[in-house]
C-alpha cells in the first residue's frame, strides 16, 4: 500500500472517530478533507495544496446551485407543513378507523400512518418522532404492551427513508448519476412490501400473544365517518404525488412544488374548522425548512470537500481494484458491504452515511459488475450497470433502515425511548425484534429477486 493510501485510511478513520464523538457531520467532513489534503501535500509534494484551496471559490455555489437538489428544500417544507397542519394526526385517526377494529389494529394503523407521513417527510428520524407523539398516547390509552407499542413505532419510522419521495433517494441518485424518477419508481414495491410485512408481523404477534394487545374498542359510526372523511384529502394529496412520480407524469421538483401548495391550501382550509395550518405554523415551517436545508447543503458541501481528499488519496480506486483482483465471490463482497451499512446505520444519520460510503462502494461494484456484464445474475434476472445502480440503491436504503433499529444504538429506538421515558430501552429493543426479522426477510427477497426493485421502472419506461 502506497503512502497516500495510508493517509487516506487515516483520514477515513479520523472521520468516523469524529462522527462517533457527535461532531456535526458537515464540519467533520470539511475538517478531515482540508487536513487530509494538507497532509498529502506535505508527504507528496506533487499533490500541491494551493490548487486544492482554489476550488473553494466556486465549490459551495456549485453545490447549492444544482437544480436537481432544488427538490430537497421543497420536500422538507412539505413535511413540515404537513406536521404543523396536523395531517399526521388525521392519517393515524383515519387509518385507525379502517383497521382499528382488529386486535392489534391500532398498531397497524400506526404503521400505515408512518408510511403515509414518510411519503411527504422523507426522513425516518422525523417520521419516528412525529408519529411517536401522535400514536403513542393512543396506544398507551388502549393498554397495548409497551414492547409492541414502542417497537411498532420505531420500526414504522424507518419507512420514511424509502417510500418516495425520499431525500435520501434523491441524494443517492445524484451520487451515482441514476434517474431520480426511476429510483422513486423502484422504491414503491419494496416500500409497500415493508408496510405489508410489518402489518403481518403485528397480526402474528398478537395472535401468538393476545395479551400484548387488547380487544378493539368499537368506534362510533359518526366518529368513524368523520375520521375517514378527514383521511381522504390527505390520501388524495399524498397519493397524487407518489402516483405522479411513479408513473413519470411529472419530475420531482414540480411534484414537490405542487405538494407544498396542496398541503398549504388544505391546511388553510382546515382553519375554518378551528384546526389546520396557522400563520405561525407556516412561518415556523419555513424557518425549520431553512435550518434543515442549510444543514443538508452544508453536509453536501462537506461531502464534496472530503471526496476530493479521498480521490487524491486513491481510496475509491484502490477499493475498486481490490474488488476486481481479490478473487472473492462478488456476492460475498456485496453482503459485506450491506453488513457494514447496517453497522454504520446504528450511529450515523442515513443521509450522512450515503454521502460517505456510496462513493467508495459504487466504483467497487462497477468493477465487480465488469462494465455492463452481470454482477448478481440469478436464473430470473441479469443486470446491466444502470439497473445495478437502482437495485443497489434500494438495498442500501433498506439496510440503512435496518441500522436505525439495530441494537445497541439504533437511532429510531432512542427517539421512541425518549418519548416513552418510563419504558426501558431493553423493552423497546425487544419489541423491535420481530420487525427486524421481517426486514432481514425483505433484504433476502430483494437479493434473490432483483425484479422486486427493477420491474416497475422497466414496465413504466416501456422497455418491459
Amino acid at each position: 500500500m502506497i503512502e497516500r493510501e495510508v493517509i487516506g485510511l487515516l483520514g477515513l478513520g479520523g472521520l468516523f472517530v469524529l462522527l462517533i464523538l457527535r461532531v456535526p457531520v458537515g464540519l467533520a467532513m470539511v475538517g478531515v478533507g482540508i487536513a487530509g489534503n494538507y497532509a498529502l501535500s506535505l508527504a507528496l509534494p506533487y499533490l500541491r495544496f494551493d490548487p486544492y484551496l482554489k476550488q473553494f471559490k466556486t465549490l459551495l455555489w456549485n453545490v447549492v446551485a444544482n437544480y436537481e437538489l432544488s427538490v430537497v428544500p421543497l420536500f422538507i417544507l412539505m413535511g413540515y407543513l404537513a406536521s404543523h397542519a396536523n395531517l399526521s394526526r388525521d392519517l393515524f385517526q383515519g387509518v385507525n378507523a379502517l383497521v382499528g377494529r382488529f386486535r392489534g389494529g391500532v398498531a397497524m394503523a400506526a404503521i400505515g400512518a408512518c408510511a403515509g407521513f414518510g411519503a411527504v417527510c422523507g426522513s425516518s428520524l422525523a417520521t419516528a418522532s412525529t408519529m411517536g407523539r401522535v400514536a403513542l398516547p393512543e396506544l398507551r390509552r388502549m393498554n397495548y404492551a409497551p414492547s409492541l407499542a414502542t417497537g411498532a413505532l420505531a420500526a414504522g419510522g424507518t419507512l420514511g427513508i424509502l417510500i418516495p419521495p425520499s431525500v435520501a433517494l434523491v441524494i443517492y441518485a445524484i451520487i451515482v448519476e441514476a434517474s431520480i424518477i426511476e429510483m422513486f419508481q423502484a422504491a414503491i414495491l419494496p416500500g409497500l412490501l415493508a408496510v405489508a410485512a410489518f402489518v403481518v408481523v403485528i397480526a402474528l404477534v398478537v395472535r401468538l400473544r393476545p395479551d400484548l394487545a387488547p380487544k378493539a374498542e368499537p368506534m362510533a359510526p359518526a366518529q368513524r365517518r368523520r375520521a375517514i372523511r378527514r383521511l381522504l384529502p390527505v390520501l388524495l394529496i399524498f397519493g397524487a404525488i407518489i402516483l405522479g412520480l411513479g408513473l413519470g407524469l411529472f419530475t420531482p421538483t414540480p411534484a414537490a412544488a405542487v405538494g407544498v401548495l396542496a398541503i398549504a391550501a388544505y391546511g388553510l382550509v382546515l382553519r375554518f374548522s378551528g384546526q389546520g395550518l396557522s400563520m405561525d405554523g407556516i412561518r415556523q415551517s419555513i424557518l425549520d425548512t431553512a435550518v434543515t436545508s442549510g444543514m443538508i447543503y452544508f453536509i453536501l458541501f462537506g461531502a464534496e470537500v472530503i471526496k476530493s481528499f479521498f480521490t487524491r488519496a486513491g481510496l475509491p480506486a484502490a477499493l475498486a481494484n481490490w474488488s476486481a483482483t481479490s478473487g472473492i465471490d462478488p456476492w460475498l463482497v456485496l453482503i459485506l458491504m450491506l453488513i457494514l451499512l447496517i453497522v454504520l446505520g446504528c450511529f450515523m444519520e442515513s443521509l450522512s452515511m450515503i454521502l460517505v460510503v456510496v462513493p467508495f462502494f459504487w466504483p467497487a461494484l462497477i468493477e465487480l459488475n465488469g462494465g455492463d456484464d452481470v454482477l448478481a445474475a440469478t436464473a430470473a434476472y441479469a443486470m446491466n450497470t444502470e439497473q445495478l445502480k437502482i437495485w443497489f440503491g434500494i438495498l442500501a436504503l433498506i439496510v440503512v433502515e435496518l441500522g436505525l433499529i439495530t441494537p445497541p444504538i439504533g437511532l429510531n429506538v432512542f427517539i421512541i425511548s425518549s418519548l416513552a421515558k418510563d419504558v426501558a430501552m431493553k423493552t423497546v429493543f425487544k419489541g423491535v425484534v420481530p420487525f427486524f426479522a421481517a426486514e432481514l426477510v425483505r433484504i433476502a427477497l430483494i437479493l434473490a429477486f432483483p425484479a422486486l426493485a427493477l420491474l416497475l421502472p422497466k414496465l413504466l419506461s416501456g422497455s418491459g
